[in-house]
C-alpha cells in the first residue's frame, strides 16, 4: 500500500494527498504533519519507512468537504485519490494485491464546483496571464473563467492596465508562466497577488497549441465565429483550458467559448480606486457596507453574480446601457409584475453551478432535482412576460432564452424521488413506478429483509431466547446475537462465529442464503439505480447550451428587477447618459451613507448638486473636515459607476457623458512592505492619474498634498489643478485645505470654486453638509478637535497658537509683530547721553532684520527669528 501510495504522492508533489481508504481520506509523511496543524486534527503514526515512523491524520469521506474548504483558504492544493475498483477485484488477483487507486482530482483555489467550498453570490476565477513575445513590449493577455458556471473570458492588456484589470476580475487563483515571473517590472503586481499565484511551465502557455486545443473543445475548425483573438489571448485562453483538465483529469466542465473583451469596451477602474470607492468589498475586505452590497436586492444566485459582474465592469457603449435602463425602467413601471416575478425566482435553484458539477461528473441526484425545478419555472415566466408584451428588447431576448423544456422536466420530476440523497451511493432517489425492472429487484431485497426479520422470530421460538436478534455489520455480514448466559440452548443448527464479552454470535447456512440473496438484490438495486442517473445525466447534458442559455436568462431577469425594486423603494432616476462630455447632477445622494442613515434611523440624507460641465469641468472644493467634502466626491463617482453599469442612480436627475476612466485619490495609507510612506502612495496614485487622465475621465482628489511640508503639499496641489484643467482637461472634482487655491479661479476659466456650507450659532460650528458656489474662509479644524474630545486646555492653546499664525501668513508679518513690540519701539531709537550728539550709527538688530524676507520664512524660522532679535535688544541693554 505505501509504495502505491508513494508512487501516487510523487505524481502529485505540489498537493497534499487525499487517499482514499475505505470511510476516511488518510494522508502521510509531510502531508500528515502539515494537514493536521491547519485543520487541528490529531496527528498519528501508522508502521515504518526507512527505519522511522510514519506520521498520519486523516479525514472522514462525508465531511471531507469540511476539510477541504479550510485547507484550500489556507492555500493548499489537494489531489483527491479514490479506489478505482471494487476491493473484491483486488482479492480475485491475490491475498496481497492492493486495490487500484488513481488521482481523480486536483482541488486548487480557482476550481471549485461544490456549493460548499463556494459563495454563491460571488464568481469564483481561475485566470490565466499570458504574453507572447519578449520584454516589455510584448502583447499580454488576460483570461478568466469561472469552473463553476462556466463563464469564460479573455482581454488583451498593457503593462500599465494589468494590476487594474486583475483587481476588476479578482481571481481566486492566478496563472502565470515561470518566464514571466522573471520580469522586474511586474515584481511588485505579483507581490500583490503572491496568495493566488500559481507559478506554470511555459510550455502550458504555448499559443500554437493553445488554439488547437480550443478548437477540439469546441469542435470547430477555425475560431473566427466566436472572435479575432490575438496571440496572447489565445495563450492565456488555452492554458486555463489545459489547466482545467489537468486538474479534473480530463473532465472539462461545460464552458461558454471565450468572449473577447475589446479595448474601451468598459470604464477602466484602477485597483487604487476601486479600493477607495469600496465598489463590492470595503476597505477591510467585507462585502457588508460595499456599494454591491447596499443595492443587492437579487434573489438568486446567478443574479447576485451577475450584478457584482456589472457592477465591476460598467460600459463606454450608450445604446448598451440604455437597453439595460430599458429593462429596469419596465420593471420599475409594472410593479405587479416585478413582484410576481421576483416570488416566483425566490424558488429558483442555482442552475450554473448545478449543471457545471454534472458535466464534470460531479452531480448528484439533487443537482438534477436542481436542474428540474430550475426549468420548471420557465414555463410560468413566459406566461408571466408574455401578458405584457411588447417587452424591452433585454427582456424579449431573455423571455426567447428561457426556451420549452417540458420533456425534460417531466422526465426528471417521474424519475426522481422526492427525498433525495447527496450522493448516488446512498441509493433510493429514483422514484417507485418510473423503472418496472428496478422495483421488481427493490420488491425482492425488501421482501428478503422481510424474511430476515421473520427468520429472527422463528429463530425465537425455536430456542426460546427471547432477546435473541440478527444483526448486520461491514466485517460479518448477517449474524445471530444471543446473551452469553443462553450459549446452551443453541443447537447443532447454529455455528459458533464470534465470542463477546456480554455476548454470543452465530451463523446458520439458512441465514447465509438469505444474506446472499438480500447483498445481490442490493447491489443489482444500485447497480440498476446508477445506470438510471447515468441515463438522465446524459439526457441533461445533450440539452448544455439550451439550459445555459436558460440559466443566464433567470440571472438577467432578476438583476432588472431587482435594481427596479430598488429603484423604487429609494427613488433612484434613469440617468441620462451621452456621447458628449457633460457631468450633471440634480439632488445626488451617496447610495451607502443614505442607506445607513435610513438604517439608524437619522435624519434624512442632504442631496447635493454637480454640474461639471465644459465651461466648469474642474470644481475646487473648501470646507472643514466633517462637513462632507470626501462623501461629496465619492457620490458623484459612485453615481457614474451605477449610471453606466446599466442602474437607476440615486438623484433627481443625471446627466452623463460616457465616462472612459475613474480615478480616485481619496483617504490615507501606507504600504511598509514596500518601504512607501502615506505620502508616497499619495504621490504614487496621483502620478497614475496625472498621466492617464483623459477628457473623458472623471477624477476626485482629495486633499493632495497634505502628507508633506505646507509650502511643498501646496506647490504640489496647485501644480497639480493646473494640470488637470490644461493638459488632462478630465472632470474632475478637487477638495482641499489650501485656501490659497481658490486664487488660480481668477486666471483658470474652467476652474470653479465651491464649498461646504458651515453656519457658527453660539460658540458651536454646525455643518449643513450643504455644497455651495465659492470659497470657505477657514478650515474649523479645532473645532473639528474639540468635537473628537481633545482636552480643553490643548484646544485653548491651539486656539492661540492659531491665532498667531493667522496674523503671521500675512505679508510682512515678521516686521509688524516685531514693530508692535514695545522693547523692539525703545530699541530702534538711538542711544544718547543727555547733552550728547546723537549716535548714527544702526542698532545690530536692525541689521539683522534688513537681511530677513519675511515671505521666505516659515512660521517656525519667524518666531525663531523673533526670539533672536529679542535677545539682542536685551543684550545691548
Amino acid at each position: 500500500m505505501m509504495e502505491q501510495y508513494l508512487s501516487i504522492k510523487g505524481a502529485n508533489p505540489d498537493c497534499l494527498l487525499f487517499y482514499r481508504m475505505g470511510d476516511f481520506y488518510e494522508l502521510f509523511f509531510e502531508d500528515a504533519v502539515q494537514a493536521a496543524a491547519a485543520l487541528d486534527i490529531t496527528l498519528t503514526k501508522r508502521g515504518h519507512h526507512d527505519g522511522q515512523d510514519i506520521p498520519m491524520c486523516g479525514v472522514p469521506v462525508h465531511a471531507a468537504e469540511t476539510y477541504l474548504s479550510r485547507l484550500i483558504r489556507k492555500g493548499f492544493r489537494v489531489a483527491v485519490c479514490e479506489q478505482t475498483e471494487d476491493p473484491a477485484e483486488a482479492k480475485k488477483r491475490g491475498s496481497k494485491s492492493v486495490v487500484a487507486r488513481d488521482v481523480v482530482r486536483v482541488v486548487t483555489p480557482g476550481t471549485l464546483t461544490e456549493d460548499t467550498l463556494l459563495d454563491a453570490r460571488s464568481n469564483n476565477y481561475l485566470a490565466a496571464l499570458a504574453q507572447v513575445g519578449g520584454g516589455a513590449s510584448g502583447g499580454m493577455a488576460l483570461a478568466w473563467l469561472d469552473v463553476s458556471t462556466g463563464d469564460f473570458r479573455v482581454q488583451s492588456v498593457v503593462d500599465g492596465s494589468v494590476a487594474a484589470v486583475l483587481s476588476r476580475v479578482n481571481p481566486g487563483e492566478l496563472l502565470v508562466p515561470k518566464r514571466l515571473t522573471e520580469r522586474q517590472d511586474l515584481y511588485d503586481l505579483f507581490a500583490d497577488w503572491r496568495d493566488e499565484l500559481a507559478i506554470q511551465a511555459d510550455s502550458l502557455f504555448d499559443s500554437v497549441n493553445a488554439e488547437k486545443r480550443l478548437k477540439e473543445q469546441y469542435g470547430v475548425a477555425a475560431l473566427d465565429a466566436f472572435g479575432d483573438y490575438e496571440r496572447a489571448e489565445l495563450s492565456a485562453a488555452g492554458a486555463l483550458l489545459d489547466y482545467v483538465r489537468l486538474t479534473q483529469v480530463g473532465k472539462v466542465p461545460h464552458l461558454s467559448p471565450p468572449r473577447k473583451l475589446n479595448a474601451g469596451a468598459i470604464m477602466e477602474i484602477d485597483q487604487a480606486t476601486r479600493r477607495n470607492l469600496e465598489l463590492t468589498r470595503t476597505l477591510s475586505g467585507d462585502r457588508a457596507g460595499s456599494l454591491l452590497d447596499t443595492i443587492d436586492r437579487t434573489v438568486t444566485g446567478g443574479g447576485a453574480r451577475l450584478l457584482a459582474n456589472r457592477l465591476s465592469a460598467p460600459l463606454t457603449d450608450r445604446q448598451a446601457i440604455e437597453a439595460r435602463y430599458d429593462a429596469v425602467g419596465f420593471f420599475l413601471e409594472q410593479a405587479a409584475l416585478r413582484d410576481d416575478l421576483r416570488a416566483v425566482l425566490r424558488g429558483a435553484p442555482d442552475l450554473e453551478r448545478a449543471l457545471s458539477r454534472i458535466t464534470v461528473g460531479r452531480g448528484g441526484p439533487r443537482d438534477l432535482a436542481a436542474i428540474r425545478d430550475g426549468l420548471g419555472l420557465t414555463a410560468s415566466i413566459k406566461d408571466l412576460l408574455g401578458k405584457n408584451a411588447p417587452l424591452p428588447a433585454l427582456l424579449a431576448e431573455a423571455e426567447r432564452d428561457l426556451g420549452v423544456h417540458d420533456v425534460l422536466v417531466d422526465r426528471l420530476t417521474r424519475a426522481l424521488a422526492d427525498d433525495l440523497p447527496l450522493i448516488t451511493r446512498d441509493g433510493g432517489f429514483i422514484r417507485a413506478g418510473y423503472a418496472p425492472h428496478l422495483d421488481e429487484v427493490r420488491n425482492l431485497r425488501d421482501h428478503s429483509r422481510k424474511l430476515i426479520a421473520g427468520l429472527e422470530g422463528r429463530y425465537r421460538q425455536e430456542t426460546g431466547i427471547d432477546n435473541l436478534k440478527i444483526k448486520h455489520n461491514n466485517v460479518l455480514g448477517y449474524f445471530i446475537e444471543i446473551s452469553s448466559r443462553h450459549a446452551s440452548r443453541m443447537g447443532d443448527a447454529f455455528i459458533h462465529r464470534q465470542t463477546m464479552s456480554n455476548a454470543m454470535r452465530y451463523y446458520s447456512p439458512e441465514l447465509g442464503d438469505l444474506a446472499r440473496s438480500i447483498s445481490e438484490a442490493g447491489d443489482k438495486a444500485q447497480a440498476l439505480e446508477q445506470e438510471l442517473f447515468d441515463d438522465l445525466i446524459g439526457e441533461v447534458t445533450a440539452r448544455v447550451a439550451e439550459i445555459g442559455l436558460a440559466a443566464a436568462a433567470l440571472a438577467g431577469l432578476d438583476w432588472a428587477a431587482a435594481l427596479a425594486d430598488l429603484a423604487e423603494e429609494r427613488r433612484y432616476a434613469r440617468p441620462k447618459v451621452t456621447d458628449d462630455l457633460s457631468f450633471r447632477i440634480v439632488g445626488g445622494r451617496h447610495p451607502v451613507v443614505e442607506a445607513a442613515l435610513a438604517r439608524d434611523g437619522e435624519q434624512p440624507f442632504v442631496a447635493n448638486d454637480c454640474d461639471l460641465s465644459r465651461d466648469r469641468h474642474l470644481w475646487l472644493l473648501t470646507g472643514p473636515n466633517m462637513a462632507g467634502k470626501s462623501t461629496f466626491l465619492r457620490q458623484n463617482a459612485l453615481i457614474a459607476v451605477l449610471a453606466q453599469s446599466g442602474a437607476f442612480v440615486p438623484a433627481e436627475e443625471a446627466e452623463i457623458g460616457v465616462v472612459d476612466r475613474l480615478f480616485s485619490r481619496v483617504g490615507a495609507s501606507d504600504d511598509l512592505a514596500r518601504g512607501r510612506s502615506t505620502f508616497m502612495v499619495e504621490m504614487v496614485e496621483t502620478a497614475t492619474i496625472l498621466n492617464q487622465a483623459t477628457e473623458r475621465s472623471l477624477v476626485i482628489l482629495d486633499e493632495i498634498g497634505r502628507g508633506t511640508a505646507t509650502f511643498d503639499g501646496l506647490s504640489i496641489a496647485w501644480a497639480c489643478v493646473e494640470h488637470l484643467h490644461d493638459a488632462a482637461r478630465s472632470r474632475a472634482l478637487f477638495a482641499t485645505h489650501y485656501h490659497e487655491l481658490t486664487a488660480l479661479a481668477e486666471r483658470l476659466p474652467s476652474l470653479a470654486p465651491h464649498c461646504m456650507r458651515v453656519k457658527e450659532w453660539q460658540g458651536e460650528v454646525v455643518f449643513l453638509h450643504e455644497v455651495a458656489a465659492g470659497a470657505a474662509d477657514r478650515s474649523y479644524g479645532i473645532h473639528v478637535a474639540r468635537l473628537a474630545g481633545l482636552p480643553a486646555p490643548v484646544v485653548a492653546r491651539a486656539e492661540e497658537v492659531l491665532h498667531t499664525l493667522e496674523r503671521g501668513e500675512q505679508s510682512g508679518a515678521v516686521t509688524r509683530l516685531i514693530d508692535d513690540l514695545p522693547l523692539f519701539q525703545a530699541a530702534a531709537q538711538p542711544k544718547t547721553a543727555p547733552g550728547e550728539a546723537a549716535d548714527t550709527a544702526p542698532h545690530p538688530a536692525l541689521e539683522v532684520l534688513e537681511g530677513i524676507d519675511p515671505d521666505d520664512l516659515t512660521p517656525r524660522e519667524a518666531l525663531d527669528a523673533l526670539y533672536r532679535l529679542s535677545r539682542m535688544l536685551k543684550d545691548a541693554d
